[in-house]
């Protein structure tokens, strides 16, 4: 169901939608214009804000000063596709009400599988979650690419994830939403991201790089980031600064250098080892300092 019109859509982002899809590829090499250097810091409501309903996740997030969250699907927000038109506008209101930006819904759509059924469904669910994005005022959507299967063929995988991202990303773009691709699970390698994103050569189609151990095989994290470097989204997960064992400082560098200008948005796993609030307080200041280093270097 679409619960806005193409009409309505029309009206609302003839220019949020460019600005949208815009500020998407900022944070990539595809910009032609130097951008501003300022990355921006948020949260993916995995862990650390899954169990908070709408408002209490935009009064943390304000006192924490963390101004940019992607909600993910079945979470407490409640921000799901069964939103009529009339709650999709609340939410919109809620959002307005705040310094919080609604940056994009995390969906947990994956086109892997052999199964046609299954394939179709969940490019339909894509949609569902972009129709949803827009009317909620976020820019895109996180999509996953996302495993092998026994009897399939790599490369056959790959190509019917790439041809998939084609067939979101296009819709997408009709809505004003990039479609950000995890990079997640069995193909969470970069050479294997970057023979997806050869086939998938939308340009509304951009990688949520996410900080992965994968990163730092072979050649070492430098290499693996030139692979794709072409191809960042407005979204990028980063890890617990303080306890991770991921070369952030490193990853930094390599951002700054590009000139990324999307959000470095904390997707943490393990619950914080002190009130959540304030981890997440004290998580902003840090990347405020590792981030003007990294500028610096």
């Amino acid at each position: 169901m679409e619960f806005f019109s193409r009409r309505d859509f029309l009206k609302t982002t003839a220019l949020g939608g460019t600005l949208a899809l815009g500020a998407g590829m900022s944070g990539s090499v595809f910009a032609g214009k130097k951008p501003a250097r300022q990355a921006q810091y948020g949260l993916v409501t995995y862990q650390w804000a899954k169990d908070w309903d709408l408002p209490t996740l935009l009064k943390n997030c304000k006192t924490a000063n963390v101004l940019g969250v992607e909600l993910r699907t079945t979470h407490a927000h409640g921000v799901e596709r069964t939103l009529n038109k009339q709650q999709r506008k609340e939410v919109v209101q809620q959002f307005a009400d705040s310094p919080v930006t609604l940056v994009g819904i995390g969906s947990n759509e994956r086109y892997d599988n052999p199964n046609p059924g299954v394939l179709k469904k969940a490019i339909a669910d894509t949609k569902d979650f972009i129709k949803l994005s827009h009317d909620v005022g976020g820019t895109g959507v996180k999509v996953k690419p996302d495993s092998f299967h026994k009897g399939v063929s790599k490369e056959k995988t790959i190509e019917q994830i790439g041809r998939s991202l084609n067939q979101v990303g296009k819709y997408g773009a009709d809505w004003g939403q990039q479609i950000r691709l995890e990079v997640h699970g069995k193909c969470a390698h970069l050479p294997t991201i970057r023979k997806i994103l050869d086939i998938a050569d939308h340009p509304n189609v951009a990688i949520c790089w996410n900080c992965n151990k994968q990163d730092l095989e072979g050649k070492g994290l430098e290499e693996n980031f030139a692979l794709v470097k072409d191809r960042l989204g407005a979204t990028t997960h980063i890890h617990d600064l303080i306890h991770s064992d991921y070369p952030h400082k490193q990853f930094f560098e390599l951002m700054a250098g590009v000139n990324y200008t999307g959000w470095l948005m904390l997707e943490e796993g393990k619950q914080p080892k002190k009130e959540t609030v304030a981890a997440l307080a004290e998580q902003r200041k840090l990347f405020d300092q590792m981030w003007a280093q990294a500028q610096d270097s």
